[in-house]
């Protein structure tokens, strides 16, 4: 399905881009595990394009251009675009699934703020429950109920993530915490980004994120048991090898600006142990009822558009070619005020 020196190129761009991932993924069935790499080599490789970029309108414009090209079934000439391809055309992986991630990461090159924890959630939606949906799809499972689980398991990794870099983001001028939590607090999230702290009132902020994840962690248990045994450890894995970054986190009283949560590979390796635990485990429990909890409105697009059988749809959603509509013009007006700058200095 992948050629081996595309799908070694993938590998080893995840190996130094996403530690965790890579760990979990040795508990993964290689029949899963292959097809995976590439997944997240393509989502992690579009994600540092935008995030490193000066030019970040310019790299979501491509990323939609590759994406395209990956669909109508002539990738870029690249390892990830090519292993990426080979996926989609073996598993029919609904377009509207990495649409959704780049959508996500239009809102970012768009600078994108959330008014409330909801609104977060649909950011996290689309850069991480998109990505666990996809995985779920690598696994053959279209069921409702798991894919709304593996959705949970995406937000509670993104909202993690997001608790995490506070000080970092902060430091680039970008601000994810709900904008709704500052004005409950007495802050000027403006004054915060102007010179970026640590207070009581941002380490309230990320412990209140972290107990959301923790939240989610634990709901989206019984959805893990739900898919295949082989591919149940690297799963959990993920789950507690992300569960415990947060833990990291409140170990340093969520005080981001302390220093960059970050496990051990001691820690990981402990992690990948109770995983093969928690998989046996799994086998003599009961389903818990709470496999059968709807999905988050936030992450019901993604649920519909794994388990349709339709199609993949030929067009985009009218949400996304707005913001990609807006990321184009501002393309337009950046080039523009360079031309007319150099006109004048000519």
């Amino acid at each position: 399905m992948i050629d081996p020196r595309d799908m070694a190129a993938c590998r080893e761009a995840i190996r130094h881009g996403s530690l965790s991932f890579y760990a979990a993924s040795k508990l993964l069935p290689a029949s899963v595990r292959d097809p995976a790499m590439a997944l997240y080599a393509f989502c992690r490789l579009a994600d540092d394009a935008v995030d490193l970029q000066d030019a970040k309108a310019d790299a979501v414009l491509r990323l939609r251009d590759r994406l395209d090209l990956v669909y109508a079934g002539r990738p870029r000439d690249a390892a990830a675009d090519r292993a990426f391809a080979a996926v989609v055309e073996t598993y029919d992986m609904p377009r509207a699934l990495p649409d959704a991630l780049l959508e996500g990461l239009a809102w970012d090159a768009d600078w994108r703020r959330y008014e409330t924890l909801s609104d977060l959630n649909g950011y996290c939606a689309r850069v991480a429950s998109a990505v666990g949906v996809m995985m779920a799809v690598l696994m053959r499972v279209r069921d409702r109920n798991a894919l709304a689980r593996a959705c949970d398991l995406g937000v509670a990794m993104q909202l993690t993530n997001i608790a995490r870099d506070i000080a970092e983001d902060a430091h680039e001028g970008r601000l994810y915490l709900p904008l709704e939590w500052f004005a409950a607090a007495g802050m000027d999230p403006e004054v915060f980004l102007a010179h970026p702290a640590t207070s009581k009132e941002i380490r309230t902020m990320a412990k209140r994120l972290v107990m959301e994840a923790n939240r989610l962690y634990f709901r989206s248990e019984p959805g893990i048991a739900a898919l295949p045994l082989s591919s149940r450890p690297g799963i959990y894995a993920a789950r507690f090898i992300y569960a415990g970054i947060g833990g990291r986190l409140s170990a340093m009283g969520y005080d981001s600006f302390a220093g960059r949560a970050h496990t051990s590979k001691l820690q990981k390796i402990g992690w990948l142990g109770q995983s093969l635990m928690r998989t046996g485990i799994s086998l003599m429990m009961p389903q818990s009822a709470v496999v059968y909890a709807p999905a988050v409105p936030e992450v019901a697009f993604l649920v519909d558009a794994a388990a349709s059988a339709q199609p993949r749809p030929p067009a985009r959603s009218e949400a996304l070619l707005d913001v990609l509509a807006t990321l184009e013009a501002r393309r337009r007006a950046e080039r523009d005020s360079l031309i007319g700058r150099s006109a004048r200095l000519g």
